[in-house]
């Protein structure tokens, strides 16, 4: 099921997606033989999280009602699928780890790079201090975003004031349908609502100190990130969440390719770590880390990196799940 929300004017209305176009939530419940409550009814129309929780057996049947419907008027305003509820951003994936902090060394370390690259090339592995924490291979990590900065699928950014390195990364979401605590990684695997993409941008140069400072990131990471419009259920993602392919354009030019393959960690893995002696709620939004290939720091190091200005246009998508679109700006033309 591919879900969405539009505003009507007055509120938020969940439509689902059909080969011929989008219809309400709303509207499919009605045209069901067996009527829901009303509550439920309500409920379906406005929470497309809720939705996502339903029995596969009521999304079913609500798919295949929409589907003999003729689609809504076109909206005026796309909203985000879901308001999340908390942010969790893992790290899944050690060669964007690796590839990011070569370019990182490259970028703004411009004399450690020759030693970095000697020893490389010497060695034939990365250099040590590249790698990921050791506690990397011991458990899940991840760090809390600012859920609060998400905004909707062609929203421009402005750049902020304090950075001279805006850089893009791709990344798999995951939602909460159901809540956990202290949940197997089967358990907490079953709670999955839907997938989105994620751009979660970066202010690449002020990034480094704050990591240093053993807080983690803070204004390098809290002023944006972006999600798709679309959420797309878990029964048709969750099987095949290893072997999903992904883009990168900037201007239109096709600047990046990514894979999901080659995780640390499972998503029952990760959840049930982020469960342990602390309860998680529905809507509350995970993803994966950047799909290695999925930023523009990565590829520093053979000189082909790019990362965003004023004037640019990034598009990122993941096959089967959904795109977005960004405008990059100046601050001064940033929306009020």
């Amino acid at each position: 099921m591919k879900l969405r929300r539009v505003w009507d004017g007055a509120r938020p209305v969940v439509q689902i997606g059909t080969a011929t176009g989008w219809v309400a939530v709303t509207r499919a419940i009605g045209a069901l033989s067996s009527a829901l409550s009303e509550a439920d009814s309500a409920r379906f129309g406005i929470d497309a999280v809720a939705l996502l929780g339903a029995p596969d057996a009521l999304r079913r049947q609500l798919m295949d009602a929409a589907a003999t419907l003729a689609p809504d008027q076109d909206a005026t305003r796309v909203l985000m699928p879901f308001e999340p509820k908390s942010f969790r951003d893992f790290m899944f994936y050690e060669r964007h780890a690796i590839d990011a902090a070569r370019g990182f060394v490259r970028r703004f370390m411009p004399a450690a790079w020759p030693i970095v690259r000697a020893y490389e090339a010497t060695i034939g592995a990365p250099f040590p201090a590249l790698r990921p924490h050791k506690l990397w291979a011991l458990q899940p990590i991840y760090y809390m975003g600012n859920h609060l900065a998400f905004a909707p699928d062609g929203t421009a950014l402005a750049v902020p004031s304090y950075t001279r390195a805006l850089d893009y990364e791709l990344e798999l979401g995951f939602v909460l349908a159901r809540g956990l605590y202290n949940a197997t990684p089967d358990e907490a695997e079953a709670a999955i609502g839907g997938f989105v993409v994620i751009n979660d941008f970066s202010a690449r140069d002020v990034q480094e100190a704050e990591m240093r400072s053993g807080f983690g990131p803070q204004k390098s990471k809290h002023f944006r990130n972006s999600i798709s419009a679309t959420a797309v259920s878990a029964d048709e993602i969750l099987p095949r969440w290893r072997d999903l392919t992904g883009f990168v354009r900037i201007n239109g030019d096709l600047v990046g390719e990514v894979s999901t393959a080659g995780p640390r960690w499972s998503l029952g893995e990760a959840l049930a770590h982020a469960s342990r002696s602390e309860p998680l709620h529905a809507g509350e939004l995970f993803a994966t880390g950047t799909l290695p290939g999925g930023s523009g720091i990565e590829t520093f190091h053979l000189k082909l990196g790019r990362l965003l200005a004023a004037g640019d246009t990034i598009e990122i998508g993941i096959e089967g799940v959904g795109t977005i679109t960004t405008p990059i700006i100046t601050e001064d033309a940033s929306p009020s």
